[in-house]
């Protein structure tokens, strides 16, 4: 396998690298849309991201990776051999990283039965697709625009149930479905039907960056990874497992992160402030800045977590409102829901852990 460029050393783009991070710390999100010119380093984080990812425990010679922690998420298959009482041996392998092809059909995403194999020999037989690969991994899917608004649903509803089920004539097959959900294009080439863009939970829009100084580390980075890519992983081997142990230690505390009645009532009036259609960004905002506590070492969401969310969860879906030609900064948005909060009745918060380092502004 040829070396990877490292997720750390690419240069500036910060929002996309924290929407691929928390992404990564709770992939129950629902995953990241990625809008930018060419050349903006959007294929190169996404594989950067599974290469440092922690490896996952899996079931020995399990075609779906199933998680032995985990037995009501277990494939057919696994669950027929603990029925028969046989062992489920377990191992530990690299975070998969599978790539859709635009040309994708529904049967290679989602698997096929041998109909023929079950009438005549009362066999089921099933041939796992792309989603049975991308369990417990990172699907990528680049030019998600160009590819059949049919499959992308499917891959939509996949990661939102966490369970991919095949049904032909009657006879089922079920196995898990949880994945990294990372679909780039080029607004340029088309764009998804809205319906479809609001299916993916975080969108970021990246722009090639201005600075000079930014763009000359760019060229000095990758000429030094073209001429020794050894070499260059070598020198970035510690801030990579520094990020990698950051999002496992994340992970692990991540059920614990607690919100109050009032986190709530800012996201929902935030929303409803900037007439956001239907509760998807509602949720989506509150699993984000679930995650974002949980990367910061914190088991409470505050404030700068909600915003942080916001900034990313509602860019594609904000139709009118008072950011409608405005572009939304993590700043506009603490803002807002200050401003929310200072009108509200409810009475003061619980008490939570003060902030961090403040974050850079980006813009969208």
């Amino acid at each position: 396998m040829p070396p990877i460029y490292p997720f750390t050393a690419v240069v500036g783009q910060e929002r996309m690298k924290r929407a691929l991070v928390l992404n990564a710390v709770a992939p129950r999100i629902g995953g990241v849309l990625i809008r930018g010119e060419r050349g903006t380093a959007k294929s190169t984080a996404a594989r950067a991201l599974a290469a440092l990812l922690p490896d996952v425990q899996v079931v020995v010679e399990c075609r779906f990776s199933c998680d032995p922690e985990r037995p009501t998420t277990w494939c057919t298959e696994c669950r027929e051999r603990v029925a028969h009482e046989d062992p489920l041996p377990v191992m530990k392998q690299p975070t998969p990283f599978i790539n859709l092809p635009v040309s994708a059909t529904e049967d290679r995403v989602v698997g096929t039965l041998d109909i023929e194999k079950a009438i005549q020999k009362g066999e089921r037989q099933f041939e796992p697709g792309v989603l049975a690969a991308a369990n417990r991994g990172l699907l990528y899917i680049d030019e998600v625009n160009l590819l059949d608004d049919h499959v992308v649903d499917l891959l939509l509803d996949s990661a939102a149930m966490s369970m991919n089920i095949v049904e032909r004539e009657g006879i089922s097959f079920s196995h898990p479905s949880r994945f990294i959900l990372v679909g780039t294009m080029n607004p340029e080439e088309g764009d998804l039907r809205p319906q479809l863009l609001d299916r993916f939970a975080l969108s970021v829009e990246i722009l090639g960056l201005r600075d000079a100084r930014d763009r000359v580390l760019i060229m000095e980075r990758n000429l030094g990874f073209e001429a020794d890519p050894d070499g260059f992983r070598e020198e970035w081997l510690g801030k990579e497992g520094d990020l990698s142990h950051q999002i496992e230690a994340a992970r692990q505390i991540l059920d614990q992160v607690t919100y109050t009645q009032r986190d709530l009532l800012s996201i929902a009036a935030l929303t409803a402030s900037l007439n956001v259609d239907g509760h998807r960004a509602d949720l989506v905002i509150l699993k984000t800045a679930r995650a974002h506590a949980a990367f910061e070492g914190r088991t409470s969401i505050n404030d700068r977590d909600i915003a942080l969310a916001a900034e990313l969860a509602l860019p594609h879906r904000i139709k009118r409102g008072p950011f409608q030609q405005a572009e939304i900064t993590m700043d506009d948005l603490q803002e807002k829901i200050e401003q929310l909060q200072g009108g509200s009745t409810t009475g003061e918060p619980e008490p939570v852990p003060g902030e961090t380092e403040s974050v850079e502004k980006k813009k969208v």
